[in-house]
C-alpha cells in the first residue's frame, strides 16, 4: 500500500441507516440522552453501595451498641456468718493506782525500790533522815517521865494533906477549943487542892503520852513502806532529795496492784451506740481489742461498767465504758491505746451480700424500663428530705425500718440492670445479712460501673 493511503478495512463503518448519532439527533437532544445515561450509571452505583451498606448495617450497629454498652463490676453473694461490731478506742490503765507519799519532811537517805519493781505490802521503799525525829521522841519521853514524877510527888502531898486533915478533925472532936475553925478549913481545902493537882498531873501525863505517840509516829513515817502489794509503775524521788511535807504531801511512788490478774480499758462510746453496748453487756458478749505493740495479736475482755456520767464535746455526747481483761504476761502496759471492737450481734449461716452492692445506685439509662420506677421513688424521697422538714419521733422510727428495705442490682442478658428488693439485717465492715429477698449464694451483684477499655 502506497504511503499516504489508508486501509479501507480500517475505516469506521457507518451506523445503520447510513448516518451517525450526531447526524441523527440535534445537539440539545443529544445532551439529554447523555445526561440520562450518566444518571442511570450513578443510580446503579448508589444502588450497589446501598445494598452493601444495608448488608453490613445490622452487624455494625450491633457491634457499636456492644462497644458502648456499660460494663459493671460484680461481686458474689455468700452464705456465712455476720458479726456486727462497734469500734472505739480506749486507754489501758491498772485497776488501781496507789500513790505513795511522805507525811514528814527531810532529805531522802535511803532508796530501796525502783521502776517496775514488784513489792509486797510492808516492804521498805525509801527512808527519810530520822535524826530530828529521834530527838523529838527522846524529848517527849523525858517530858513523860517528868509528868509521871510530878504525879508521884502530888500523890505524896495528897497523902500528907489527908493525914493533917484527919488529925485536925480528931483534935477538934476531943477538944473543940484546942483548934480553930480556920485551921480546920485550911486542912480541908489543902487536901481538896492536892486532889485537884493529882487530876492535873494525870492529864499532863496523858498529854505527854500523846506527844510521845505523835513523835514516835513521825519517826515511823521516816520509813516509807509499801501500803499494798504490786508493781511500781512510777518513781518520783531521787536519793538525797529533800521533801517538804508541810506545804503539800509529796508523791514518791505509784504502785499498781494485781496488774497480772486484771487491767482496765477506759473507752468513750457515742450515745447512738450505747444501747447496743448495754445489750452486749447483758448478754455477756466478749470484746476484742488490739494494741500497736503487738499488731498481730488480738486480746479479749468483757464489759465491766457502763458509767452514767456523760461527756459532751462539740455537741457530741459520749459515755465512759470500762472493760476488764486479764494480763498474765504483762503485755498490756499502763497508757497503751487499744483499738476496741464491741461484738453487739451475730448471725450464723445467713445469706450476706457485699456492702458495696447495697450502696450502688445506678444511672437511669442503665436500668430496664420496668425498674426505673424504683429510681423515681428514691428521687422523691430525696426531694422530701431537701425541703428540710423535721419528722416526728414515730416517723423517725418508721424511717429507720424503711432504711433496711433496699435494692440490689443484677445484669440481665440485654445488659440492663434489674433490681431485687431485699431487707437487710446486721452487717460488718464487708458484708450485710439479707433477711428477705430473692438473692441466692453465688449470685453476682453489681457493685459499680467498670471503666471503659480504650
Amino acid at each position: 500500500m502506497a504511503q499516504g493511503q489508508s486501509d479501507p478495512s480500517c475505516r469506521r463503518s457507518p451506523p445503520p441507516g447510513g448516518r451517525s448519532l450526531r447526524q441523527r439527533y440535534s445537539g440539545d437532544h443529544l445532551q439529554r440522552i447523555l445526561l440520562v445515561r450518566g444518571l442511570l450509571k450513578l443510580l446503579l452505583v448508589v444502588a450497589v453501595l446501598a445494598g452493601a451498606t444495608a448488608a453490613g448495617w445490622q452487624p455494625a450497629t450491633a457491634w457499636w451498641a456492644a462497644r458502648n454498652r456499660p460494663k459493671f463490676d460484680t461481686l458474689a453473694a455468700e452464705q456465712g456468718d455476720v458479726i456486727e461490731v462497734i469500734n472505739s478506742t480506749g486507754t489501758i490503765e491498772p485497776v488501781q493506782s496507789v500513790q505513795v507519799g511522805a507525811f514528814v519532811s527531810g532529805p531522802i537517805v535511803g532508796l530501796h525500790a525502783d521502776f517496775n519493781g514488784e513489792v509486797k505490802e510492808g516492804d521498805l521503799l525509801a527512808e527519810i533522815d530520822p535524826r530530828t525525829y529521834r530527838a523529838v521522841v527522846a524529848r517527849d519521853k523525858a517530858a513523860l517521865a517528868a509528868r509521871r514524877a510530878e504525879l508521884e510527888r502530888g500523890a505524896a502531898r495528897l497523902q500528907q494533906a489527908r493525914r493533917e486533915e484527919d488529925r485536925s478533925n480528931a483534935l477538934a472532936e476531943r477538944n473543940v477549943a484546942s483548934i480553930s475553925e480556920s485551921d480546920l478549913d485550911q486542912a480541908h481545902f489543902t487536901r481538896v487542892g492536892m486532889e485537884a493537882e493529882i487530876v492535873m498531873a494525870e492529864a499532863a501525863i496523858e498529854q505527854a503520852e500523846a506527844n510521845l505517840d505523835t513523835s514516835e509516829a513521825n519517826l515511823g513515817y521516816t520509813k516509807i513502806l509499801a501500803p499494798v502489794a504490786g508493781i511500781i509503775i512510777d518513781r518520783k524521788v531521787e536519793l538525797g532529795q529533800t521533801l517538804a511535807a508541810q506545804f503539800q504531801t509529796p508523791e514518791l511512788f505509784v504502785i499498781a496492784p494485781d496488774m497480772r490478774r486484771e487491767m482496765r480499758i477506759f473507752a468513750s462510746v457515742d450515745e447512738a451506740d450505747i444501747g447496743q453496748i448495754r445489750l452486749a453487756q447483758e448478754s455477756g458478749k466478749s470484746v476484742q481489742f488490739s494494741v500497736d505493740a503487738y499488731p498481730g495479736e488480738v486480746f479479749e475482755g468483757k464489759i465491766a461498767q457502763i458509767r452514767l456520767a456523760s461527756t459532751t464535746t462539740q455537741n457530741v455526747v459520749t459515755y465512759p465504758v470500762v472493760l476488764s481483761t486479764p494480763n498474765p504476761e504483762l503485755k498490756l502496759l499502763p497508757g497503751m491505746t487499744a483499738e476496741i471492737s464491741f461484738q453487739v450481734d451475730r448471725r450464723d449461716g445467713v445469706i450476706k451480700v457485699p456492702n458495696a452492692a447495697l450502696r450502688f445506685y445506678p444511672v437511669r439509662d442503665h436500668v430496664r424500663e420496668a425498674d426505673r420506677v424504683i429510681l423515681d421513688g428514691t428521687a422523691l424521697e430525696a426531694d422530701d428530705q431537701a425541703r428540710g422538714e423535721s419528722p416526728s419521733a414515730s416517723a423517725k422510727a418508721e424511717a429507720e425500718g424503711e432504711r433496711k428495705r433496699r435494692h440490689v442490682w443484677v445484669v440481665e442478658a440485654d445488659g440492663l440492670l434489674r433490681g431485687i428488693p431485699v431487707t437487710s439485717g446486721i452487717g460488718d465492715h464487708r458484708a450485710t445479712e439479707i433477711v428477705s429477698g430473692d438473692v441466692e449464694p453465688g449470685q453476682r451483684l453489681v457493685v459499680g460501673v467498670a471503666p471503659k477499655d480504650d
